[in-house]
């Protein structure tokens, strides 16, 4: 056997294995990418909201992720009732400060966090329980005007989900 001829099969050997590794990328690629969420999974990622038709003391509910979403405009009477508790008495330590950006408006996720029933109290005629928030009727858990577990069965507030403020009048929830 000549050089040249070993030139040429190790140019054959490398040629096919570089082949092969171009035929393996092409055929893992879209399996791959099958894996990122679908667009219209994305598209449920974030919500945009505009909150300037709340009139005080009203409510809105929003679903994003395929969950309610409860934006509370607050009264001045509210903002001070939430901030006037006592932290240590509350089952779930958290105050009023460290769950709103800004104290007149409170976004919550509406699911209780006993078994995932929907609390009322986002219409005026709904029923308020013993702390004029939300009242989950299923198991009797009273939530206050921060949405804050005070009484009942529930071991957590409402969580609060990521959101910002991209102007005075629209919010980005997630």
């Amino acid at each position: 056997m000549t050089a040249d001829s070993e030139d040429r099969r190790d140019f054959l050997y490398l040629t096919g294995a570089a082949f092969g590794a171009v035929g393996v990328a092409c055929a893992v690629a879209p399996m791959i990418n099958s894996l990122n969420p679908a667009k219209d999974t994305l598209a449920l990622a974030s919500t945009e909201v505009d909150i300037s038709a709340i009139p005080v003391g009203e409510s809105k509910t929003v679903m994003w992720r395929g969950k309610p979403v409860f934006i509370k405009h607050r009264t001045a009477e509210e903002i001070a009732e939430a901030r006037k508790v006592n932290v240590d008495v509350l089952p779930d330590k958290q105050s009023d400060e460290d769950r709103v950006e800004k104290p007149e408006w409170l976004v919550v996720v509406g699911i209780c966090t006993h078994l995932g029933c929907v609390p009322v109290g986002q219409k005026t005629s709904d029923a308020h329980g013993d702390y004029d928030g939300w009242f989950c009727p299923c198991h009797g858990s009273h939530y206050d005007t921060s949405a804050r577990i005070r009484k009942g069965p529930a071991p957590k507030n409402l969580a609060v989900p990521p959101y910002e403020f991209i102007s005075d009048t629209v919010i980005r929830i997630g």
